[in-house]
């Protein structure tokens, strides 16, 4: 589990001149807001400015949230969000992070970014990495199988076994046993209450995101809405409608008009965007 605290304060070396240094402590400031030391902070890219610690604490964050691509947080004229990417070498430098912790992010960022490219997988027979261009359809043809067997090599992309059965399908083949695991768990967990949300209660523990279609478990803890880790949209845990939608019809601590949407019987295909 990752810490939630440096184990010693990061300080910059005032003598390093590889990093562009200043003492400022305003808006150009995007993660630090409290220590008040006026101490040194270095520059980002952006030409925003941060502390060792302060940078360390906003990306690790950012992981916990299942965000491994990190932009600037600091606001611009009034309420616009900078937004400018930062490259992972400009954060482990200027995060000044310690071995254990370029450990602990690079793991991290490794576990999210192979979780988004998961339309890719060894076929069944010769495991070549075949990539599934059409999400919306389980059949898939190995490229390198149907070249040396000089027919159609096809398996399902759900149960990794022969295809069988009509195509194309995005619910299943017809291999006894082929089931939709994303779909499944949804369908079969408990239920759950949200305390801090009036009259929640008794709604399903999973929710497969509306969006892209991975599976979310609410913390129980604040409002209805939750944000999810691959496509970062955020959506009411109660009735399935985009956090934009629902806001319309109730606040975010009282449940819907239409109370909670019922278990979900289909799954959005992720199409990477």
């Amino acid at each position: 589990m990752m810490s939630l605290e440096p184990e010693v304060e990061k300080k910059y070396d005032p003598l390093d001149k590889s990093l562009k240094l200043v003492t400022r402590k305003d808006d150009l400031d995007p993660v630090c807001s409290a220590d008040g030391d006026g101490g040194l902070r270095a520059e980002m890219s952006c030409g925003h400015a941060v502390t060792p610690d302060s940078l360390t604490l906003w990306c690790r964050s950012q992981l916990q949230k299942g965000i491994y691509q990190f932009k600037c947080p600091a606001i611009t004229e009034g309420v616009k969000q900078c937004n400018k990417p930062w490259s992972y070498q400009e954060v482990r430098r200027l995060a000044d992070l310690s071995v254990d912790e370029m450990q602990e992010f690079e793991d991290r960022i490794a576990h999210l970014a192979a979780a988004q490219s998961w339309e890719i997988q060894p076929c069944p027979q010769c495991n070549t990495s075949v990539e599934r261009k059409d999400v919306s359809n389980l059949c898939v043809r190995c490229p390198v199988r149907s070249a040396d067997q000089k027919e159609t090599h096809q398996f399902c992309w759900q149960c990794l076994k022969p295809w069988k059965g009509p195509g194309p399908r995005s619910d299943r083949c017809d291999n006894d046993g082929c089931v939709d695991e994303y779909l499944q768990l949804p369908q079969t967990c408990g239920t759950v209450s949200l305390p801090a949300v009036t009259g929640a209660s008794r709604c399903p523990a999973v929710r497969a995101c509306p969006t892209c279609g991975v599976k979310v478990e609410h913390s129980r803890q604040n409002c209805k809405n939750v944000a999810c880790r691959r496509c970062h949209v955020a959506f009411c845990f109660v009735c399935l409608k985009l956090k934009s939608g629902c806001i319309q019809t109730s606040s975010p601590y009282e449940t819907c008009p239409g109370g909670a949407a019922p278990r979900q019987t289909s799954v959005p295909a992720w199409k990477g965007k």
